[in-house]
């Protein structure tokens, strides 16, 4: 294990839409005094747990928004009655709340992450409240068969017609089959190769049998499939290839022609990457979803 790195204040930068969002949410307007409060939750998310995506501020990204699927959650919010919404890995629910804000339904969405403190600093980071902003929230660890049951290898097309009662939830189990849209971004590749096609075969026993339910994301990548050093350091972290995830879900995850998978590279700049020891290595970022036929 290498000594964690230290925050650094170099990493922040907000694009306007990023400002213009934090600002009407917490009601901060000045930029100086936006970032004060930025970085002090920041600090605290920090002390929970060291994660790469909290000390270059990527939940200031608004990430979920840039990707090609986006505009199909917000299409399915508005057309699909009781369609469900679920952002897994969620940290401070940046997404899901940029997700509300642009017009899906809040009762519909969840969001859950393995660290219900990230949750709760998420209401500090936004200055709002669980009655202000009403998602439910599950805790819990994915690759725990009590958070969710392990689907079967090749995830079935099945028929739901109840809804279960959502604040009432302690685990993902019940929603097996009844999520329209699943969105989950720089989480994969925290996982082995064994371990990311577990989780690909639980989410996709989440997903809804309707055409059009649709899982998406991005996280690291490469243009061939297999250990390749992490970001921004020497570990070693397993990639998939865009022809390896696509085959992941259309032949292994699914039936085959149950679902179309599509992924793409998309390299990655960040100051650790432009300057010092690491500028000579580059970073892919592997954007990608899978989409119900």
């Amino acid at each position: 294990m290498g000594s964690i790195p230290s925050l650094d204040e170099k990493y922040y930068s907000l694009k306007p839409d990023e400002a213009a969002f934090f600002k009407a949410y917490t009601g901060i307007e000045d930029d100086d005094e936006l970032k004060k409060h930025i970085t002090k939750v920041q600090t605290e998310a920090y002390a929970v747990h060291p994660y790469g995506c909290i000390r270059h501020f990527s939940f200031t990204k608004l990430i979920i928004s840039r990707y090609p699927a986006y505009s199909e959650l917000l299409r399915i919010g508005k057309e699909r009655p009781g369609a469900f919404f679920l952002d897994l890995g969620c940290c401070f629910g940046s997404d899901v709340r940029k997700v509300v804000a642009d017009g899906f339904p809040v009762r519909q969405a969840l969001a859950s992450d393995i660290h219900p403190e990230f949750w709760d600093l998420g209401y500090k980071l936004f200055r709002d409240s669980k009655d202000i902003f009403p998602v439910t929230f599950i805790p819990g660890d994915i690759l725990d068969n009590q958070f969710l049951t392990h689907g079967s290898s090749k995830a079935e097309v099945t028929t739901v017609t109840d809804s279960p009662s959502l604040s009432s939830l302690t685990n993902l189990t019940p929603l097996s089959g009844r999520l329209s849209v699943i969105h989950t971004s720089l989480f994969f590749h925290l996982f082995d190769e064994e371990q990311q096609a577990e989780v690909a075969r639980k989410l996709g026993s989440l997903l809804s049998a309707e055409p059009g339910s649709i899982i998406f994301g991005a996280h690291g990548g490469s243009a061939e499939k297999g250990f390749r050093p992490a970001m921004v350091s020497s570990r070693s972290m397993f990639y998939h290839s865009p022809e390896s995830w696509v085959n992941l879900w259309e032949k292994e995850v699914f039936e085959e022609g149950q679902v179309r998978a599509w992924a793409i590279l998309r390299e990655v700049e960040t100051p650790e990457l432009v300057d010092g020891a690491l500028a000579d290595r580059k970073w892919h970022l592997l954007v990608w979803s899978v989409t119900r036929l």
